[in-house]
């Protein structure tokens, strides 16, 4: 007989479904192969799918896994508040749950809470430093002001307007060829108080729809450039998604809400 798991799909930083980012949450009983989780990956074609297991260590409620369509990953933002907004709303003894924690492999322990008719996702800040990557902004397609960088896979590119961000039309597969960074293209906003386009094609994600671990990277960068910890986003793209986001500390806290568009089972 065929493992039945349960699944759901969910637009994450969506107040209705067709926009913000999709990902499939799906709980496990125990961890599957490695090599398994990424097929399954594969096989939704989203930009993450999260995987979550009763964290038996007592330090937090569930661990938490993501994986891209191609690999496992160390971090990402939309998919744990998918995970926050699924088994928030689906406790099995009846309890009207506010917060809950997730025990990652390499981001350590993160945090989803309710937030009115919306969530909000503690990420651990990621700082940046002006840097240099002029084989990146080659392909860009225009030149931006400035250029930050850590040394992980974070990338920040400075523009000055949002037509400027919106204009950029990237050579998505030089880019690609790069390895699996994150390409973050943002400027002031003209709505919002930032604008951002996120690029991962090295990733399997050419386009991101709404990128959570890049505001972990945008919210000390801008916070300390607007000179105050709070402040909105959008992500201009296809879909595009709205975000709310705070600086407390070392912790970058997301916004937003989240609407379940697909439940069922995937029969492994």
């Amino acid at each position: 007989m065929p493992q039945r798991i349960p699944y759901w799909h969910v637009d994450a930083f969506a107040a209705q479904p067709f926009g913000g980012n999709q990902a499939a949450v799906m709980v496990l009983d125990e961890w599957l192969p490695d090599d398994v989780l990424v097929q399954i990956g594969g096989e939704n074609l989203f930009a993450e799918t999260a995987f979550v297991v009763r964290d038996a260590t007592g330090e937090a409620d569930w661990e938490l896994r993501w994986c891209t369509p191609t690999y496992e990953i160390a971090l990402c933002g939309h998919a744990t508040l998918a995970s926050g907004h699924i088994l928030l709303t689906r406790d099995a003894e009846g309890r009207t749950l506010e917060r809950i924690t997730f025990r990652t492999r390499k981001s350590g322990i993160l945090e989803v809470v309710k937030a009115g008719d919306a969530y909000e996702l503690a990420l651990p800040a990621i700082h940046t430093a002006p840097g240099e990557y002029p084989e990146a902004v080659a392909l860009l397609g225009a030149p931006p002001l400035e250029v930050w960088r850590n040394d992980s896979r974070y990338n920040i590119f400075l523009f000055e307007n949002e037509a400027a961000i919106r204009a950029l039309d990237p050579d998505i597969r030089g880019l690609g060829a790069l390895g699996t960074d994150q390409f973050i293209c943002t400027a002031p906003g003209n709505k919002t108080d930032i604008v951002s386009r996120v690029f991962v094609p090295g990733g399997g994600v050419d386009e991101d729809s709404v990128t959570g671990s890049a505001y972990a990277v945008l919210t000390p960068y801008w916070a300390k450039r607007l000179g105050r910890t709070s402040f909105t986003a959008h992500q201009a793209s296809t879909r595009g998604g709205d975000l709310t986001l705070r600086l407390e500390g070392e912790k970058a806290w997301l916004g937003g809400p989240c609407v379940t568009v697909v439940e069922g089972s995937f029969y492994l």
